[in-house]
Formats: C-alpha cells, structure tokens, sequence
C-alpha cells in the first residue's frame, strides 16, 4: 500500500515510525514532516488543511491510505471531501467525518452529546456575548475554582482555571466580548470544576465496533510540580498506575461504550481514533472531553507498546472489520519527556541546531518541531523532540530517558525533569 500521513509532529513520527515496520506499507508519504520523518519515508512540504494540493498529491502518487494527524482537516471536513470526490472515494481515511469531528470542534456539541447519552461528565452551561449576564449569574452558582473553555478550536490554550470569581467574569467578559481567542470564543462553555487526576483513553472505531488501546497519562504544564503555564504536552506515561483493572472496566462500561453506540444513534460517521481525556474522581471516571484523533505526546508512548500491524489495524477500521482484530500491547512500561524550546509555551527562536542525537541508546527518539536545513537537523517548532523508553516500570522507563536526554543539546533547551512525579 502507498499511505500519506497529514501532519509534522511527534505523533506524525511516531506513526510514521509504526507504519513502516509493516510489510503492507510499499511506500510512505508524510505532508508537510519533520526530520525525523524525513529519514523514514518521504516529506511533502503541504499544508494540512490545502485540500486540493492533497488531492493532487493522492492522485498523482496513487495513493491509497490517507491518516490524519491533526484535527484541523478533519473539523474542517477532509474526510467528507474525499467521499464527495468521484476521484478520490476509493482511498481509505482514518479519521472521523466533519459532523463527528464537531466532538472537538465544539466543546458545546460534545457536552450535548455526553448528556444526551448519559456518559458522566461535569454539570455546564454555554453563553455567547448576547448572554453575558447570565454567565455571570451561572458563575455566582458554582464553587471555585471556576471553568471557562472557548467553544471553538484554539490549539489548546482555549481552558481557563480560576480561582476569583471576580476574575472569572472578568474573563468571561474578555473571551465573549474582546474575543480573546477569536472566533473561538464567540461561545464559551463554563464547567463545574471536577477535582481529581487525570488519564488519557484511547479509543478504535470502525464506525460499529471498538478496540480499546493502552491508557496514558500526559502533563500539560511548563513546570515542574505541574505549574506554570498549559502547553502542547510535556511528557506522558502508560500504562496508568493507578488506572487498576476494574476502573478500566468502569472506563469501558460507562464511557467508551455508550459514546460508541451514541455516534451510531447519532448517524455520526466514525472512522478512527477517539481521544478520551478522564478524569478519576473518587474512584469514578467523568469524561473531561473527546479529541477525535490521537493525543500528542500520549502517542509516543502508545504506538510503541502496540505490538500489531498497524497498517492492519488501519485496513479493518477502513473495512469496518476491527472486531477481528486483536489487539497485542508490550506489558513493559513506556514514558516520554518532551524537549522544547526556551520560552515555549511563549515566544522562542528557531533554529537551533540538535546535536548528539548520534549518542542515545536503548531509546526512541521521536522528532516533533525539528526539520532538516543544510544538512543540519534544527529546532523549528515549541515542542521540539520526544524521548520515549521501555522499562518493567515507568521508574525505570524514565530514568532512561532522562539519562539519554543528558546527551542532547540545543541552544536554551528545556525539559521539565518530574515525568511521572505525582504517580
């Protein structure tokens, strides 16, 4: 098979880095990549969501997977466009159709739907600039600390965590009015704050059936300790210690099957990876919110323990057969810490040159916001490369990590060094 992943970051890697293990997979194309991918398959340099320069692409490379990365083609459509294309409908998508990528494109959709099916889940309201009042009256109701999120796609800065209610309203005010975060916040979606710890479910679909992948847990923060400002992901762990057998059980029981069978009640077309973010309180699982494509950097710790063809996986889900498959996981530990770029989540320079990568050993570096100029391989994003690892436990998985990260070096280089502190 001739595959195209859509995308440049470390899961855009780490997927690569799957894909090409398989025998099924002849040849790999990835738009726009990275350096990492660069040494795996080959780099087109397109934007994700330029539709037609992927059209051209898919034809004239006889392409016949396409997997897509991010979640901007996919709220966007990508999937309907190549149903709706005589030329392209015969290429499989991993991923959902638009209506069914509204469970990220609209905190509001998704909240709906999880009270629709009964999935657990905080207590809401939404409000837009006309229901300004309101708001403030709903915030009077809750107990802080208070949560704001931007209805629409805001490359996940769109959550705000308050303790002042003077300052919630304030913020409120700042997203609906002063659209703080754009057309993103023409509707802000305000929570019930749930207190509890957090992991990440990863969920197959073919549309009817389901397989459930391993759990992770990824920190947000720039700091250690969890602190500071929220990021793209600093760092993850799987398995989840402390998520035990009959919690999953709970996971699968109250969340993973009513969303499945709610998308079909729904006629919500499902091809792909639905991203779960759970929160544990007390020992129930509430659903945070959905991501209808897998998480970064939960991804690089994931892949690597699934033991299957991959390219297999992508078949049956294409054929609606995934109830045939069954799914493999490596029992080792797997964790991942991120290496950014002084002054990420804010402003950074780019390229700095990586060196020593040459060095590692015993683990897998997966290139995130890196590219190739002039032979070099240089910093080009925020979150610049994963180092994941395998250990009989995420102590020992991490400590491999972070003894391989000595190795590396880039001007201002930073990397939060508590991966899996709280667990």
């Amino acid at each position: 098979m001739t595959i195209l992943i859509l995308g440049s970051g470390g899961r855009e890697h780490t997927f690569a880095w799957k894909l090409v293990q398989s025998p099924l997979c002849q040849k790999l194309y990835v738009a726009p990549g990275n350096s990492g991918t660069a040494e795996i398959a080959e780099n087109i340099n397109l934007n994700v969501t330029d539709f037609a320069g992927i059209k051209s692409l898919v034809l004239e490379k006889q392409i016949d997977m396409v997997v897509v990365g991010p979640e901007d083609p996919l709220v966007l459509g990508m999937h309907d466009f190549f149903l709706n294309d005589p030329e392209l409908k015969h290429v499989s998508v991993i991923g959902p159709q638009k209506a069914a990528a509204q469970l990220e494109g609209s905190k509001e959709f998704a909240k709906e739907f999880l009270f629709r099916h009964n999935i657990p889940t905080a207590a809401y309201q939404s409000f837009d600039a006309g229901s300004l009042e309101a708001g403030y009256a709903f915030l009077e109701t809750l107990n802080p600390p208070y949560v704001l999120k931007a209805d629409g796609l805001a490359a996940g800065k769109g959550v705000l965590i308050l303790n002042n209610l003077d300052e919630a309203k304030a913020e409120l005010k700042s997203m609906l009015v002063d659209a703080k975060f754009g057309a993103a916040s023409t509707k802000v979606v305000v929570e019930e704050f749930l207190d509890g710890i957090e992991l990440s479910c990863f969920v197959l679909t073919d549309g009817k059936n389901y397989q459930i992948l391993p759990t992770a847990k990824d920190y947000k923060r720039i700091g250690e300790g969890d602190t500071g400002l929220n990021t793209g992901g600093m760092g993850a762990v799987s398995p989840v210690p402390f998520a035990t057998a009959s919690f999953l059980n709970k996971i699968e029981e109250q969340v993973v099957k009513p969303t499945v069978a709610g998308l079909q009640k729904d006629g919500l077309d499902y091809k792909g990876f639905i991203f779960i973010g759970i929160i544990k309180v007390g020992d129930d699982p509430k659903v945070i919110e959905y991501n209808v494509r897998m998480g970064d950097p939960e991804t690089e710790v994931v892949l690597p323990r699934l033991k299957n063809d991959l390219v297999e996986i992508f078949q049956a889900i294409a054929n609606q057969t995934l109830d045939t498959i069954t799914i493999d996981i490596d029992e080792r530990a797997a964790t991942t810490v991120m290496l950014v770029s002084g002054g990420y989540p804010e402003a950074y320079e780019k390229g700095m040159e990586i060196t020593g990568l040459e060095h590692l050993t015993d683990v897998i570096p997966f290139h995130a916001g890196a590219v190739i100029q002039e032979g070099k391989i240089v910093t080009f994003g925020g979150r610049v490369m994963a180092i994941t690892s395998f250990g009989n436990t995420y102590q020992e998985a991490i400590k491999k990590s972070y003894q391989n990260i000595e190795k590396l070096h880039f001007d201002k280089m930073y990397y939060r060094k508590d991966i899996g502190f709280d667990l």
